[in-house]
């Protein structure tokens, strides 16, 4: 038989699968985490000096250390930005609560820790007080994100803290609702507003907050002992 007019076999040759080539490895997942913290890092100290407006994303990315690439690579441009560094201290900030507040022995004492807590966290991270709150006044987007990531993660963390003492079986559900929005609304007047936009001393204001605690507990248990006396 004439095989001399016989193409040759040509056989495929699959190529070979590469497992980190669809998954990163775990080094890559932190350098990628590592990155994306730098920049959150650079892009709160240049809002809070510069202003949202005036800071440039090649400012960040210089600031970083980082191709400016990556900002719209990991966020999507400043404003993906933004709101991820909302996520990710309002994250950070629940994190820290759980790891480092141990619960007190009453409900009454937990509410006042909880309260100097928070008023201590807002003092400390003053510069991002100082960039959302104008940003969530003039961008609805930031308002949703700074609502969903407060009321969502911090406030139900509150909650879970003080719902270990079966505060349902003695208090109402709209004074457990006021004790836990209460937090953090004591926390932005008498951590930030008081302080840093109003010039007050901080111990002092301080102070203040944990007086107001004390009032808010004493006026939740007058009715029950006004109930207990009829």
């Amino acid at each position: 038989m004439d095989v001399s007019n016989r193409k040759p076999e040509v056989r495929s040759v699959r190529p070979k699968f590469n497992p980190n080539h669809h998954h990163p490895t775990p080094q890559r997942r932190r350098d990628r985490t590592a990155k994306q913290q730098a920049l959150m890092r650079a892009a709160l100290q240049l809002f809070a000096s510069k202003g949202y407006d005036s800071t440039t994303t090649r400012e960040i990315a210089a600031a970083a250390g980082c191709a400016e690439g990556l900002i719209h690579r990991y966020f999507a441009g400043k404003a993906g930005l933004l709101h991820a560094l909302i996520e990710y201290r309002i994250s950070q900030e629940v994190s820290d609560l759980g790891h480092h507040l141990r619960p007190a022995p009453t409900w009454e004492e937990e509410f006042l820790q909880l309260v100097l807590w928070e008023v201590d966290r807002a003092w400390e991270t003053r510069d991002f007080y100082r960039v959302f709150i104008p940003r969530a006044l003039v961008d609805p987007s930031v308002a949703s994100v700074l609502s969903r990531a407060v009321l969502s993660a911090r406030t139900k963390a509150v909650m879970e803290r003080l719902q270990r003492y079966n505060l349902r079986q003695t208090l109402p559900p709209s004074d457990l609702e006021v004790l836990t929005q209460a937090v953090g609304m004591l926390a932005l007047v008498f951590g930030f507003m008081r302080p840093m936009v109003l010039g007050h001393d901080r111990e002092q204001a301080k102070e203040m907050a944990g007086i107001y605690a004390k009032t808010l507990v004493r006026g939740i248990h007058l009715p029950q002992s006004l109930e207990k006396g009829l």
